[in-house]
């Protein structure tokens, strides 16, 4: 092993100049694997925080205009949803269906005797609130099956309004009262958000609070039973279904209601994840592959330079397998040695990256975990190998008659 050791290092020695230049093909090579793959799992982790960490068993449903005559009914019907659709899309669904949900919207002011601000407010049920996609629920809480049962008046305000209403930081938002429509509303909850400035109340309190006491906003269904898209696909066309018939449209317009299928999307997401990953170590490794090719090189100037040396061993009695390990160590230590420095270089990168970026919608802990570090060890490894086999096979057609005569 030591003797092994003391070739290696006689064997950079040898070709300083070129064993550098193709140690940073080698080094650079694993650098912008590292750094790619670091790129693509900070693009994986954002896709996964925004679309995974919240429910995605879900459709939701938007009412549109007809664009096709149907059952003598001309195009350009609107679409609207009413409460007995509530109902319906359950009982005629509930191999997929597990709840379903809406909203009202309503306008008007809403005020203190301290602050006054134009928002209208959302009714909603209490499995709305997402925070990965409305915002931090910083005090108190959200609207409850208790508010809804008994039309509460309750209200779940924004930070930002906090502020407006309850001068000058929010102090006692929680706990106060605002008024809105000329009702009184208690605030039971305080949440932060950079974009969200909705202000919430049950949807059974909006529903009393509605001019038309029929009319919905969009349909948001909670599914069960699925497992793949074939399953998301028959919970939408279910869907589709029942409200064509129950609003009189035909099925195939697309224009008459507007589907979005979170649970495919997702799974759509998902494959698109795989195929970026797949696609980064497909460059990373086409990047090394100059490196390797170097290596490749120098190992064969190495064997044509060592063929007496070589001759006199297999002379003596040295066995085959021993130099086809020989020249294959050699290979591997040279791309190994070069190829961590390439690793430690992209992970200081990438630490830099999360530094300057951040978390964003984007890209979201753009970092390489210990499994990836042995993966790209791993590809070290057998290219090292790779970039050494062929040389060795031509170190084992070496005659010791021939390679004694040669000068």
């Amino acid at each position: 092993m030591f003797d092994l050791g003391r070739e290696i290092i006689q064997t950079l020695g040898h070709n300083k100049l070129r064993t550098a230049l193709t140690g940073i093909a080698v080094t650079w090579g694993i650098f912008m694997l590292i750094v790619l793959l670091s790129m693509a799992r900070g693009v994986t982790n954002a896709f996964d925080y925004n679309m995974l960490s919240r429910n995605t068993a879900m459709i939701r449903v938007w009412g549109g205009k007809t664009s096709v005559p149907y059952k003598g009914n001309r195009e350009g019907r609107y679409i609207r949803f009413e409460d007995s659709d509530l109902h319906a899309i359950p009982e005629e669904n509930g191999e997929y269906v597990e709840e379903i949900r809406s909203y009202i919207s309503g306008g008007g002011k809403i005020s203190t005797p301290k602050g006054e601000v134009s928002q209208k407010y959302s009714g909603v049920y209490p499995s709305e609130f997402v925070p990965s996609r409305h915002g931090d629920l910083e005090e108190g809480r959200f609207i409850n099956d208790r508010d809804m049962e008994g039309k509460g008046k309750v209200m779940v305000i924004p930070k930002y309004y906090a502020r407006q209403l309850f001068p000058p930081e929010g102090e006692g938002a929680l706990g106060g009262r605002v008024d809105c429509n000329g009702l009184s509303f208690l605030v039971v909850g305080v949440y932060e958000s950079r974009w969200n400035k909705d202000c919430y109340i049950p949807f059974t309190t909006a529903r009393m609070l509605s001019s038309d006491r029929k009319e919905l906003g969009s349909l948001s269904v909670a599914l069960k039973n699925v497992e793949n898209e074939d399953d998301g696909t028959a919970a939408e066309t279910g869907i589709r279904e029942t409200l064509s018939l129950r609003h009189n449209f035909n099925i195939k317009d697309d224009n008459a209601i507007y589907v979005s299928n979170d649970f495919n999307n997702a799974l759509t997401g998902k494959k698109a994840m795989g195929i970026l990953d797949m696609c980064v170590w497909v460059l990373g490794i086409l990047t090394l592959l100059t490196g390797i090719v170097g290596i490749s090189n120098i190992m064969f100037v190495t064997v044509k330079e060592r063929t007496h040396e070589i001759g006199i061993r297999r002379a003596i009695g040295a066995k085959p397998r021993k130099i086809l390990i020989q020249v294959i160590a050699e290979s591997v230590s040279i791309t190994v040695m070069f190829g961590y420095v390439g690793i430690v270089l992209g992970m200081v990168a990438t630490q830099l990256i999360t530094v300057v970026l951040g978390d964003n919608s984007v890209l979201r802990n753009p970092t390489v975990s210990l499994s990836i570090a042995f993966e790209v060890t791993l590809v070290l490894v057998l290219s090292g190998a790779m970039a050494g086999l062929f040389p060795a096979l031509k170190a084992l057609k070496v005659k010791p008659v021939e390679a004694l005569r040669d000068e």
